[in-house]
């Protein structure tokens, strides 16, 4: 009897990874005008491939903290730069208005009211409870690109997915602040040691300022080299998107250094890139590059995730976690964006639309990790079976959701939802030099 020899792990991964790249290349378009969405599929390939019997790795964010917290980082970044190349609208106070809402009453009244819905129903400790407040209050820059704009020049750049993206990649940054206080008054609960003075003007007044302008510079810069110097020598000649993820890392990573927030500053990075020559097409091919890594970095973190709710991710829930996360989903968040939406110029079906597709996904991850790996948690399973809930539930009441309601909304703009290319006046100009 000829005995079957056992695979080659290295080979395994290399088979497993040929077959995930081409899924990742193929199901947006299996996917188009279905009901579902890729990390819908994402995550039940993950569940199935984790519950095969002889699957040795545990792939729970408890048992993998620091990794957990890096990959997360990773792939948020990626979709940060990509979200801002593909914005055509100008920056300003009035053409963004409905991000300002967003980010500076939406968002605040989030975390003020998961706090105390954590505080008080779940039971809490306050400096936990702040922790879950932001971690589940952001928008998330890379499971939301369903409800995003197009790529860059497209023309489809309507309010609601203009807002949708404009929050996600603002919200990131904006909500570390009360990461960090959750963690102050954790640390002063141990120690006794004021924070309030070094919180305000460390973790909010330079990491949001320094992120800010540095993230300016360093995109004045790849804009000057990129589009400016002489034609001979610019990098737009090289039709190399992978200048994106240059542009992605050197903005993190500088601003790291200097203990700012690298979030805000690669989402703004991409913005002052993408003003350097707003019409080049060289914009679309550093956008297709950072989707394409977004998007492979991105399954291959919800397989992980589908595993570690395969391997008991959400055992220990009570039912009051479960009705918290729900009413975190069908309550808060609609109810606070419409609040910061009151008295915003837009149909009743645009304002309903940005208030129900608060999409809470990877950056939720990174947030818990990151707070779990610099603060005292007396229940971090806990943190991590209520985070994951609220997101496998986002993923599948969004996810099911987005195609017919976008769908709906466009055809109430008069656009055809199946036209493989814009209508007439909403394609900007292309100019390749």
């Amino acid at each position: 009897m000829t005995t079957l020899l056992q695979p080659d792990p290295y080979i395994l991964v290399l088979t497993g990874a040929g077959f995930l790249i081409a899924l990742v290349a193929w199901l947006p378009l299996a996917l188009k005008r279905l009901p579902l969405s890729l990390p819908i599929v994402c995550i039940g390939l993950g569940a199935g491939l984790f519950s095969w019997p002889g699957m040795g790795l545990n792939p729970s964010p408890l048992a993998w903290p620091e990794v957990t917290e890096r990959f997360t980082e990773f792939v948020v970044i990626i979709a940060l730069m990509g979200a801002g190349l593909k914005l055509d609208r100008i920056f300003g106070l009035h053409r963004w208005q409905v991000t300002w809402r967003l980010i500076l009453v939406t968002l605040p009244l989030s975390i003020a009211a998961i706090t105390v819905l954590a505080g008080t129903v779940l039971g809490l400790p306050w400096p936990v409870a702040l922790l879950l407040g932001a971690v589940l209050a952001p928008t998330d820059p890379v499971l939301a690109s369903d409800v995003q704009v197009g790529p860059p020049k497209s023309g489809e750049e309507d309010e609601v997915r203009f807002g949708l993206t404009s929050e996600a990649g603002m919200n990131d940054g904006a909500a570390f602040p009360f990461v960090h206080l959750a963690i102050a008054l954790s640390l002063a609960a141990a120690t006794g040691e004021p924070w309030a003075a070094k919180w305000l003007t460390h973790n909010v007044l330079w990491e949001i300022g320094a992120g800010v302008a540095g993230g300016y510079l360093i995109g004045r810069a790849f804009g000057w080299v990129t589009f400016r110097i002489p034609a001979e020598t610019k990098l737009a000649q090289t039709g190399d998107g992978l200048i994106a993820l240059s542009a992605t890392f050197v903005s993190y990573g500088l601003t790291e250094i200097i203990q700012s927030y690298g979030f805000l500053s690669v989402f703004v990075t991409a913005l002052t890139f993408r003003h350097a020559h707003r019409s080049h097409d060289f914009h679309r091919d550093m956008h297709d590059v950072t989707e394409q890594v977004e998007r492979l970095a991105m399954m291959v973190l919800l397989l992980l995730f589908g595993g570690a709710l395969a391997r008991g991710l959400l055992e220990g829930l009570s039912w009051a976690d479960v009705g918290a996360a729900l009413v975190i989903l069908l309550v808060i968040r609609p109810v606070t964006g419409l609040a910061g939406l009151w008295g915003f110029r837009a149909a009743r079906s645009e304002k309903l639309t940005l208030a129900f597709f608060g999409i809470r996904g990877l950056g939720s991850f990174y947030y818990l990790a990151y707070g779990l790996n610099h603060m005292e948690v007396a229940e971090p399973a806990r943190l991590w079976a209520i985070v994951g809930l609220v997101v496998l539930l986002s993923v599948l009441m969004h996810g099911l959701t987005v195609t017919p309601i976008m769908r709906h909304l466009d055809r109430s703009h008069g656009r055809d939802p199946d036209a493989d290319t814009p209508p007439p006046g909403l394609q900007g100009p292309g100019a390749r030099e």
